[in-house]
């Protein structure tokens, strides 16, 4: 099981909430944060921690400790305005892993110019999974391999520098990276070159078992 995290969700609506409850499933600590008193209601027996405030309000964040937080989701419904305004106050107060639901292309190439590490775009990510299971027989035992297989974003820091052979993960802890996105760009790219090095801000994408990936914990 992975290392119990306090993680902070900044809207709750059907996303935000859905996200806390499963990560309040996988025994982490979640603290939610929304102004509607309704999605406050449905939370407050879910989440350790709810809190009805502004998500925009820098000043509610750091009264409420976001800044001590392992990690933030940023779901804001379809207001974009609120969502960037969300990561702007995150990052000043010094948060740096931040995940943000993007609503639409335009959201997203936005909080990757904003230096978000990592952009979640569900509805979008589900289609495309749907439509490639529904065109192409066997597809899905990519997505869902089963004996506890996963994939794994990682952002670059200490592995600045270093490139895969370098590092020599697959005979270390037994996973393979099958992806890449270099800092600053939205899309990612397959099979990297095993020498070529590595920057601070990219992102990796590992694939492995459970166990396996969650032993990484310096990179």
């Amino acid at each position: 099981m992975a290392k119990k995290k306090e993680i902070g969700v900044l809207g709750l609506g059907k996303f935000g909430f859905s996200l806390a409850v499963a990560l309040t499933d996988l025994g982490h600590d979640v603290v939610g944060v929304d102004l509607d008193s309704e999605h406050i209601r449905r939370a407050q027996d879910k989440l350790a921690q709810v809190y009805q405030a502004d998500v925009t309000d820098e000043k509610a964040l750091e009264q409420i400790g976001f800044k001590e937080l392992d990690r933030v989701i940023v779901s804001t419904g379809d207001s974009m305005e609120a969502s960037i305004l969300s990561v702007l106050n995150l990052q000043a107060l010094g948060v740096e892993k931040i995940w943000v639901k993007a609503v639409s292309e335009e959201h997203e190439r936005v909080l990757y110019k904003l230096g978000v590490p990592y952009v979640v775009f569900p509805e979008a990510f589900v289609a495309f999974q749907l439509a490639h299971r529904l065109a192409t027989p066997g597809i899905q035992d990519y997505f869902g391999m089963g004996q506890d297989v996963v994939t794994r974003e990682i952002l670059i820091n200490k592995w600045a520098g270093k490139a895969l052979r370098e590092l020599n993960l697959t005979n270390t802890y037994h996973v393979q990276v099958i992806a890449y996105r270099r800092n600053g760009e939205s899309q990612f790219s397959f099979v990297p070159e095993a020498d070529r090095p590595f920057e601070e801000g990219d992102v990796v994408v590992m694939l492995g078992k459970t166990e396996d990936v969650m032993k990484i914990d310096k990179f």
